[in-house]
C-alpha cells in the first residue's frame, strides 16, 4: 500500500506512505553457490525449533524512531513497559522489519538502514521473536504506486541491477548473521504486483526481468542460509484475479520463491463497508494460491481503523482463522503493519495504539487460538 494511503489520522487522510559484482554470474560461480547452499542445508538443524509455529506478527519499523523521540509505551494497565514486551503479551511471536538501501533521516519515511535493522532484529531475536525482513529495494517506501530505484542504482544497466539486488540482499543478511540473527523469512520486494525497480522490473512491461530480479534475491538469500523462506508479496489480498495474473507470470518465467505474501486492508478496499464484505474473498484467495501454485501463504500486512478498535479486533481474529483454514497447514501466519504506530506520533490511522500510549482492544484479536 502506498504511504499516501497508509498515513491517515482518525478519519482524515494525510500525506506520506499509504509500507559489486561487475561481471555476469558465470555458470561455474552459480554452481558453486548452489552447491555450497546444498552442503549447508544438509549439515545444519532447523531454525531454532520455531519453524512450525503459526506466526502472529507485528511490523515495527517505526519503533526505534518513536523511542528516540521520547514516545512512552504503556501496557493495558497503564504501567510503563517496553513495546516489544507489550506485543509479546498479546501472543505476538514475530517481528517484521523493512530495510532500505540508502535512507534519509526523516522520522517517518527514513531510517531502516541495514545497520538499524540489524540492531532491532537482534533486540527482538534475543526476546524470542521470529524475524521477517522486508526488502523494498529502494531508498524509501516501495509499494504498488511507486517502485523507485535506489539513487545509487538509478543509472545501472539491467545486468548490473541484478547484481545490485544480489549484493544488497547478501550484505544485509550477512550483517544480521553477524548479530546472531537468521530470519525465518525474507521478502524480495514490497507489494510488487506490478514489479519492482521500475521501469526495468515492471511486471506489465518486462515480466521476464522481474522474474530475473526475484531469482537474484532468492539465490542471494539461499546462499546466506537455505533455511530462510523467500516471500513474494502483493497488495490487495482479496483480489484473486490479480494474484492469478501475477503468479502465472512468475510461473511462465520460472521465478523462484517459497511463500506467497498478501496485504489485506479492508479500509482501503472500501471505506463504506468493513472487513465482513471481503474476508471470504481473502480466504478463497489464500486457499486458491496454495493449491494452484503449491506454495505456502501468509498475510504479511493487515490493518484496521484505530477509531474502530473492536471492529479491528474482530477483523484480526477473522484473518487468523482464514489463514489457519488453508489446507495442509500451508497458512503460515498474520502480521499487523505498525500496530505501535499511534496516530499521535505517526499521523497513521490504522494502528492499534491509543492516544494514551496503551494498546487498544484491537490487539486482542491476536489472542485468537
Amino acid at each position: 500500500m502506498k504511504l499516501s494511503e497508509k498515513r491517515v489520522r482518525c478519519k482524515v487522510v494525510c500525506s506520506g506512505k499509504s509500507n559489486s559484482l561487475r561481471k555476469r554470474h558465470q555458470f561455474a560461480v552459480l554452481s558453486l553457490n548452489l552447491a555450497c547452499a546444498t552442503i549447508v542445508f544438509l549439515t545444519i538443524s532447523p531454525v531454532e525449533c520455531r519453524g512450525g509455529d503459526f506466526a502472529k506478527g507485528a511490523d515495527v519499523g517505526w519503533l526505534p524512531q518513536m523511542e528516540a523521540t521520547g514516545y512512552k509505551f504503556y501496557d493495558r494497565t497503564g504501567k510503563p513497559e517496553d513495546c516489544l514486551s507489550i506485543l509479546k503479551s498479546y501472543g505476538i511471536n514475530t517481528i517484521r522489519l523493512r530495510v532500505w538501501v540508502d535512507p534519509s533521516q526523516n522520522l517517518y519515511s527514513g531510517h531502516c538502514s541495514r545497520d538499524e535493522v540489524a540492531a532491532m532484529a537482534a533486540r527482538a531475536h534475543k526476546m524470542g521473536f521470529r524475524i521477517l525482513i522486508d526488502f523494498h529495494y529502494s531508498d524509501s517506501w516501495a509499494d504498488p504506486h511507486k517502485q523507485t530505484k535506489p539513487k545509487a542504482w538509478a543509472n545501472d544497466s539491467f545486468d548490473q541491477l541484478k547484481k545490485d539486488v544480489f549484493t544488497h540482499t547478501t550484505d544485509v543478511l550477512k550483517c544480521l548473521k553477524a548479530r546472531g540473527v537468521t530470519p525465518d523469512w525474507v521478502q524480495i520486494g514490497n507489494e510488487i504486483h506490478d514489479g519492482m525497480l521500475w521501469p526495468d522490473g515492471r511486471a506489465s512491461i518486462h515480466p521476464q526481468n522481474l522474474a530475473a530480479l526475484i531469482n537474484e534475491g532468492y539465490q542471494a538469500t539461499k546462499v546466506v542460509d537455505p533455511r530462510i523462506k523467500v516471500i513474494v508479496h502483493l497488495d490487495s489480498g482479496a483480489s484473486g484475479g490479480l494474484y492469478r495474473w501475477f503468479f502465472d507470470i512468475l510461473a511462465k518465467y520460472d521465478a523462484h520463491y517459497d511463500v506467497i505474501g498478501m496485504s489485506y486492508y479492508p479500509y482501503w478496499i472500501s471505506r463504506k463497508e468493513d472487513y465482513t464484505w471481503t474476508i471470504d474473498a481473502l480466504g478463497s484467495n489464500l486457499i486458491d494460491m496454495a493449491a494452484r501454485y503449491h506454495k505456502e501463504v501468509m498475510v504479511v500486512e493487515v490493518g484496521g481503523e484505530d477509531w474502530k478498535p473492536e471492529n479491528t479486533r474482530d477483523m484480526i481474529a477473522a484473518v487468523i482463522k482464514k489463514v489457519r483454514a488453508v489446507p495442509d497447514q500451508q497458512g503460515l501466519g498474520v502480521v499487523y503493519w505498525e500496530p505501535e504506530g499511534a496516530a499521535s506520533w505517526s499521523h497513521y490511522g490504522l494502528s492499534s495504539w491509543g492516544a494514551d500510549g496503551r494498546p487498544t482492544v484491537a490487539l486482542d484479536g491476536f489472542l485468537e487460538k
